[in-house]
């Protein structure tokens, strides 16, 4: 049993994710997070206003592990153009490896997204960023040909071209068997664009 005193925000939005998990976002409540956690709900209250402020950090702590995820190679030594490759490829590996891993999450995650979509919309524009910091490296080192002044368009162009394969929308057809190769056919238009 948790007390106040060794509570923390982490240990908190842990305990939600699973009871989340277990009674899915209709009928979670704060006072089922509490009593998982051993503590009353109000203690869970001074670290969380309100059920909206607890459900919207739960649903940022959990897209956050996807830009940890691919954070080296956003940031790695490679050239530009296969740190994008590899980008890509683990961001729709990442995607379907919840969706497939832990469905019950996942359209508990759906739902929590769809109430929070400043969340989302931050989180969107991370991987953005990170894209665009990759064609900014590729830039300079002469394999992409994307002007300085497009850089941050360019991204979020190739962050919409590959939607099929990183949005939740789309989670159904992801195991079918010609993703594989949608998925290099979109990779390979997508570069060809970049470096022409």
């Amino acid at each position: 049993m948790a007390t106040t005193e060794t509570l923390t925000a982490e240990r908190i939005l842990e305990v939600t994710e699973e009871v989340l998990r277990r009674y899915g976002p209709a009928k979670a409540t704060v006072v089922d997070v509490a009593r998982a956690l051993g503590v009353s709900h109000g203690s869970v209250y001074r670290h969380f206003r309100t059920k909206a402020a607890l459900r919207e950090a739960v649903t940022e702590r959990w897209l956050h592990r996807t830009i940890t995820a691919l954070e080296p190679y956003a940031e790695g030594p490679e050239p530009a153009d296969q740190r994008l490759t590899d980008w890509l490829t683990a961001l729709f590996s990442l995607k379907r490896a919840k969706a497939g891993g832990d469905p019950e999450l996942m359209a508990t995650f759906q739902v929590l997204i769809g109430e929070n979509s400043a969340v989302v919309d931050r989180h969107e524009q991370h991987l953005v960023d990170q894209i665009a910091g990759i064609l900014a490296d590729g830039r300079r080192e002469g394999v992409f040909t994307t002007p300085e002044r497009d850089l941050a368009a360019t991204a979020r162009a190739v962050f919409h071209a590959t939607d099929r394969f990183h949005n939740p929308a789309h989670a159904a057809e992801w195991t079918a068997p010609d993703s594989e190769a949608a998925f290099t056919a979109v990779l390979s238009l997508v570069l060809r664009a970049l470096t022409a």
